[in-house]
């Protein structure tokens, strides 16, 4: 606020905050503004698949489209399709005791957990195995067979973070065995290295914050034989068996503190014992729980045609609901002007990565922006108010648009926000592989990433009227010109940009097609068109919030998805090129 108690509006036109306040039927700046303030919120925690801040995402879309009347598609009648994501950790049941005396757990003592529960600690004997790296030192493998090993941290060894230590000398976290070590066949490792770490970390290496998609377990053996004609090593039976066992039942690996270890050698003080020296009995109960997460999510929800028989076919539209997550704390207000300076160079560049030379010649104006922001906005969160809070709001509000209608589209309109888009396409590629509806219903789908920018000065060719569309003629000359047409009947209509359809030299740019949720639909034979405004200077960066969207531009643009969405849940059925697309040299 300034002096007067009124929103100061940035150079966008745009304020810092925007409060929640009720949405109408209509696709305003106002309702996207108020959508996008919430959704890119810090609250979000940058919506991460696997993490906490992606249920935040999926929960508030989800509740948005249950106020709005939307019937749930998900799974077992809700608006959720949950992906395969697992929390792993040991529970408060979980006991380590050292001659029949418990260690305090998440105090004296920690498990990491890993892929799968750890084979059993009974009657272990304690033996010092040395310094973990120094094998100069260490005891033999024979000697720490079946024991319970005690190591010092290697030198330098970070004592906060995750599990260190154990991995290198033959813990294994995983499901695969771990690489052949001399304590590969130790009953357990444990690392001393607890004593630098606050209570609160130390429950935080048994408290998950990230959810993990990896299967557990893995193959287990020996690689494969040598390449270029080389005879194949041998088989050693008793080791592919023993590694398939490690698979299966992984090596516990702990930490501990220094009393921890004292009293496991029945000492006052750890200090000064020598490798080799052998300690008490070990016996633990390590309770090994394997969750399945809610921290990676589709939200699907679906308006029924008002045809008694096209409305058994959909049209699919979607943006996809994560982002990157948390990343180092930055000014955020010096890196948005950082990035303004870099872009505005590749823009004259033709769009070429700027060398550390070039970037080093970059000055940023301290007092300059101190006398807008006296106090440093420091931000560690990739908020993704464009990437791809854009689409999903977008997509939430043509929702809105569409249920608002007496008459609704002939076809049913699905919409999909699909989850781990910036994790590999992962939401797309498991609802196509595990659809909600039949996948040969699904007459068309229209992907929206990224539609919330656009300007002269983020990309060579922007503009108000820009929208870069992707893929329109690849798979269907009938959806791209139902795209053109579209758009033609507009009040005013955008400058429809094709040049994602090529092979295009800008940093970054490459491969657009392959790079969001539309492709795996395509590659299920379901036409698509993909909305896009371009990689601009915030891309995945802490300054990509919503205070610097292009609020009107976004509105046309996702007004002209709408009426597309209607015209193709009304119009025929795209077709399929079939082998060679039909997009012609010159798109007018």
């Amino acid at each position: 606020l300034d002096a007067q108690g009124a929103t100061k509006l940035n150079r966008y036109g745009n304020p810092p905050k925007v409060a929640p306040a009720p949405t109408a039927a209509g696709i305003t700046v106002r309702d996207l503004q108020i959508r996008l303030y919430q959704f890119a919120d810090d609250s979000m925690m940058g919506r991460q698949v696997g993490r906490l801040g992606n249920k935040k995402g999926t929960d508030y879309i989800a509740a948005e489209v249950k106020r709005l009347g939307l019937l749930p598609a998900g799974d077992n009648g809700t608006y959720f399709q949950v992906l395969p994501y697992h929390l792993r950790k040991f529970t408060e049941h979980s006991r380590v005791t050292v001659d029949g005396n418990p260690l305090a757990w998440n105090v004296d003592v920690v498990a990491i957990p890993g892929q799968r529960a750890p084979r059993a600690i009974a009657n272990a004997e304690v033996i010092f195995g040395g310094t973990a790296g120094d094998t100069a030192t260490q005891i033999s493998a024979a000697q720490a067979a079946g024991k319970f090993v005690v190591l010092l941290p290697a030198a330098g060894a970070r004592g906060a973070g995750g599990p260190q230590g154990p991995q290198a000398f033959g813990g294994g976290r995983g499901g695969a065995p771990a690489a052949p070590s001399r304590f590969a066949d130790a009953a357990a490792v444990a690392t001393v290295d607890l004593d630098a770490l606050t209570p609160a970390q130390r429950k935080a290496i048994n408290e998950p914050t990230v959810a993990s998609q990896a299967a557990a377990g893995g193959r287990g053996g020996p690689p494969a034989g040598g390449r270029g004609g080389a005879a194949p090593a041998p088989v050693d039976s008793l080791a592919l068996l023993k590694g398939q066992l490690a698979a299966l039942q992984p090596q516990p690996t702990l930490r501990i503190t220094k009393a921890a270890a004292a009293r496991l050698f029945a000492l006052t003080s750890f200090e000064g014992v020598a490798p080799g020296a052998k300690g008490g009995i070990v016996n633990a109960s390590l309770d090994f729980v394997d969750m399945p997460s809610e921290f990676a999510r589709n939200v699907i929800a679906v308006i029924p045609g008002s045809d008694p028989v096209l409305k058994n076919q959909y049209v699919a539209i979607g943006g996809h609901n994560d982002h990157v997550g948390f990343a180092t704390p930055v000014d955020k207000d010096s890196l948005k002007v950082f990035n303004d300076m870099r872009i505005k160079w590749q823009i004259a560049n033709n769009m070429a990565q700027p060398t550390i030379e070039v970037t080093s010649k970059f000055v940023v104006n301290m007092d300059s922006i101190r006398k807008i922001h006296p106090k440093a906005r420091i931000d560690s969160i990739n908020n993704g108010a464009d990437d791809d809070g854009s689409g999903s709001m977008a997509v939430l509000e043509i929702a809105e648009a569409i249920q608002s209608m007496k008459v609704k589209p002939k076809r049913s309109t699905i919409f999909i926000w699909h989850t781990g888009e910036e994790g590999g396409l992962v939401g797309s590629a498991f609802f196509t592989r595990n659809p909600t509806v039949p996948i040969d219903s699904v007459v068309a789908q229209l992907n929206i990433d990224m539609i919330g920018r656009g300007r002269a000065e983020d990309l060579p060719g922007g503009g108000d009227d820009f929208v870069g569309v992707v893929g329109s003629f690849f798979d269907s000359k009938d959806l791209g010109e139902t795209v053109k047409a579209v758009n033609a009947k507009m009040a005013k209509p955008l400058a429809l940009d094709y040049k994602f359809d090529e092979p295009i030299a800008w940093a970054n740019y490459n491969n657009i097609y392959g790079r969001s949720d539309h492709y795996n639909y395509a590659q299920q034979g379901v036409p698509i068109a993909f909305f896009f405004t371009g990689l601009h200077g915030d891309y995945h960066q802490r300054s990509d919030e919503a205070e610097f969207i292009d609020y009107p531009h976004y509105a046309k643009i996702t007004n002209y998805i709408k009426e597309l969405t209607v015209e193709v849940g009304n119009g025929p059925r795209p077709q399929l090129n079939g082998t060679k697309p039909a997009k012609a040299k010159k798109i007018g």
